[in-house]
Formats: C-alpha cells, sequence, structure tokens
C-alpha cells in the first residue's frame, strides 16, 4: 500500500474510526496489570495522562519547518505513564498516542515512515519505565525515553526525509542534527525541573 492511499485511508471517516478503535483496545490493554488483573483506575490516569500530553503537545514553544516542534513537557507526560505504572503500559500508551496524533495530523508517504513516525517514535518513550525502580529512576528512565524516540525519529529522517538536508549535511548528518535541535532543548529543560526534589515526589505519590 503506498504512502498515498494510506494518506487518504487516515484522512476519511473510516479510516480514523478503524485507528479509533485500535487506539480503544490499546488502552484496554494498558489496564491489564503484570497480576493478569484488570485495574480500571491505571487506564483512567492513563487516559488522563494522554489527555494531557495532548494539551501540552499543543503548547508549542517553537515549531520546525519540517515537523517537529520543542512542547511544554508533552514528552513527560506520556514517559509517567510508564514510570507510574511499568514499561509495558507505558509502551501501550505511547503507541496509542501515536495513532492519536495519527488520526488529527496525518501525514504519511510510505508505511514504515508511519510506524516509525507516530505509534513506533511514541511508543519508544515507554521504555523509560524500565527504570522506575532504579535510584534517580526518574530522571535516568525519562532520558532513556526520549533518547528511545530520538533514535527511532532519527532513523526515518534518515531513510525517508533525507532530501530536505541542509546544505553541507547528508542524509545522516542532518537528520541527528535536525531532531536534536527540538527534542534537546525539552529534554533538557525537563530535567532542570526535575532535578528539584520536591517536584519529584510531587510524581512518585502516584506510582504504584
Amino acid at each position: 500500500m503506498s504512502g498515498e492511499v494510506l494518506q487518504l485511508f487516515f484522512e476519511s471517516v473510516p479510516g480514523q474510526i478503524t485507528t479509533v478503535a485500535v487506539i480503544f483496545i490499546l488502552l484496554l490493554l494498558v489496564m491489564r496489570t503484570n497480576k493478569k488483573t484488570n485495574d480500571v483506575s491505571v487506564l483512567v490516569k492513563t487516559a488522563v495522562l494522554l489527555a494531557v500530553t495532548f494539551v501540552l503537545n499543543n503548547v508549542t514553544l517553537f515549531r520546525m519547518p519540517h515537523g517537529g516542534s520543542i512542547t511544554a513537557f508533552s514528552m513527560f507526560a506520556l514517559f509517567l505513564v510508564g514510570y507510574l505504572f511499568g514499561p509495558r503500559q507505558g509502551i501501550l500508551a505511547g503507541l496509542a498516542y501515536g495513532l492519536m496524533d495519527l488520526v488529527l495530523n496525518p501525514y504519511v508517504i510510505h508505511p514504515v515512515q508511519l510506524f516509525m513516525d507516530y505509534p513506533l517514535g511514541f511508543g519508544a518513550i515507554g521504555i523509560g519505565g524500565l527504570l522506575r525502580n532504579s535510584k534517580n529512576g526518574m530522571i535516568k528512565g525519562y532520558c532513556i525515553g526520549v533518547l528511545g524516540r530520538y533514535l527511532v525519529v532519527v532513523l526515518s529522517g534518515i531513510i525517508f526525509w533525507g532530501m530536505y538536508a541542509a546544505e553541507g549535511f547528508n542524509a545522516v548528518s542532518w537528520s541527528f542534527f535536525y531532531n536534536m535541535t527540538y527534542i534537546l532543548p525539552e529534554a533538557i529543560a525537563t530535567v532542570v525541573i526535575l532535578s528539584i526534589p520536591k517536584i519529584r515526589n510531587i510524581f512518585d505519590r502516584f506510582k504504584e
């Protein structure tokens, strides 16, 4: 299936309904805990964090010309799902948010690009939940999650967006540089704030 066909599909009502159905299934999987029981509270809290992520993602501090933007800590809001409930829930929530973004802002040129820029790119943030129980796990986990997202979008940029490389760059160097310009400032600002113990303690109160 070509990128143009996929673009039309996700812009259509049937395509959007199908995507919303997949999002719903992913959220149902989120509430399935490691104890193999359904925890509705996890589902509700995840839905709230996804809503917060959506709002913060639309508070754009700076928008890049070829996609990507510095937002008001939206990556941290999404990371919190994995930090509070575990990496499995975090990855599923990231996949769900990526599909939400696809429904609202579809830009598809290839099936693999769709997967990398949307569900996989945001789902990678959830891997930060692997460090949730380690010392300074919030900061280290957030950095790992952001690094995961960065590597996915860099690879996508190398494969699919090399034609936009600025003069003096090749596809590889441009993708590394371009994606760093909007991901790194938000990550640094978030880590600075999380370095304040009282801020971290606020979120730790909700951690399972």
